[in-house]
């Protein structure tokens, strides 16, 4: 039997359903919603007219890979801590995308590579806003330049938009955990939501102070990119709210996050504060030389509602890994992809710009 079912684990979920539901206008009948609720995956089905079909699985329980027969592709769209899940997909020749934000447990994918490589899967992984365009992003802004030295990535999130439980979990985490990344080769140490940068995000959003944040794109791109610098900073629409954030930090208020009825009420604020709007902006500024003289490539991104654009760039992504010949192994996006691949595909839910700014 050939495969040519398309798993979507966490299928009914804030994101997932929108994977299901873009896959299902060219794959109908092959995209399968799957989570451990089978009423909710069922009811989903029910709202696709069963464009999209029911499946309960677990995948922490041993018996989840026997549900995978007749799978080419799985997307997951939940969080992990081990990949075991991951591995037994891929020794199974089943090609994998994962939204992950998380670049310790990415990190653990990638070491999967030999076994993708001998059992012809094809893993792809930093699918969506951050990791993933802004990856492309950068890749982008270092094609404009002859050298790249450094490159800044920030992102402005609106505090209109609506977000997961599960992403809201990863921002309270990042708030309070310092993290390391890789600079000239040396490991250094960074304080979440210090070290502010000023970047420009256009006339109409202005300019603002972003702080250094753990996304994993900062981790990922010295090393896909061979650059030797790169930092990722995070500001919200409201630059009242990024102050106050930034001013928590200072004071060691996030630590009282460990607290469990505590973190639970910041769960609830998050989810429910409404003062700002549904949007999103990724600023890119590659520092490097053009034609022997110092200059600075930018790139800018800019739309509404960052997860339907995270829905949007993993079907794209599962698109071409379904429908194209892609080569075995475990990659980021920026590996297999480029920016215009995304650019006209995009068209109607961001507004993506470059161009080479300036002689320094």
């Amino acid at each position: 039997m050939q495969n040519t079912n398309i798993i979507v684990i966490g299928g009914y979920g804030h994101v997932g359903r929108m994977i299901c539901e873009e896959l299902a206008r060219y794959f109908p009948g092959k995209v399968i919603a799957a989570g451990r609720n089978l009423k909710r995956a069922e009811a989903f089905s029910r709202e696709t007219q069963g464009r999209v079909r029911p499946l309960q699985i677990d995948i922490h329980h041993a018996s989840a890979t026997q549900l995978l027969t007749g799978a080419k592709l799985v997307i997951m769209c939940l969080d992990q801590e081990q990949p075991t899940f991951v591995r037994a997909c891929i020794q199974q020749g089943i090609h994998y995308v994962d939204i992950s934000a998380n670049y310790r447990f990415l990190s653990q994918i990638e070491r999967l590579d030999p076994l993708a490589v001998s059992n012809h899967a094809t893993a792809i992984l930093s699918v969506g806003l951050a990791p993933g365009l802004t990856n492309l992003l950068a890749s982008h802004a270092q094609q404009l330049l002859d050298s790249t030295d450094a490159v800044h990535i920030s992102i402005m999130l609106g505090l209109g938009d609506t977000h997961g439980k599960a992403a809201i979990e990863w921002t309270l985490d990042n708030l309070q955990n310092d993290f390391h990344t890789d600079e000239h080769g040396e490991e250094v140490q960074h304080i979440s939501f210090t070290d502010g940068r000023q970047t420009s995000f256009g006339d109409r959003l202005g300019t603002r102070t972003a702080y250094r944040f753990n996304f994993a794109d900062q981790h990922i791109l010295p090393r896909t990119l061979q650059v030797p610098n790169v930092a990722t900073r995070l500001c919200f629409d409201s630059a009242i709210t990024t102050w106050l954030l930034a001013m928590f930090k200072r004071l060691g208020i996030f630590q009282l996050l460990r607290v469990p009825w505590l973190r639970r009420q910041a769960m609830k604020a998050f989810a429910t504060v409404n003062v700002g709007k549904p949007l999103f902006a990724v600023k890119i500024d590659a520092v490097g030389m053009k034609q022997q003289q110092p200059a600075v490539a930018e790139c800018f991104l800019q739309g509404t509602h960052e997860a339907e654009v995270t829905a949007k760039v993993a079907a794209i992504v599962a698109k071409k890994l379904y429908s194209q010949d892609m080569p075995p192994g475990v990659y980021h996006i920026e590996e297999l992809c480029s920016y215009e691949d995304f650019n006209e595909a995009l068209r109607e839910v961001v507004q993506m710009s470059s161009q080479l700014e300036k002689f320094r």
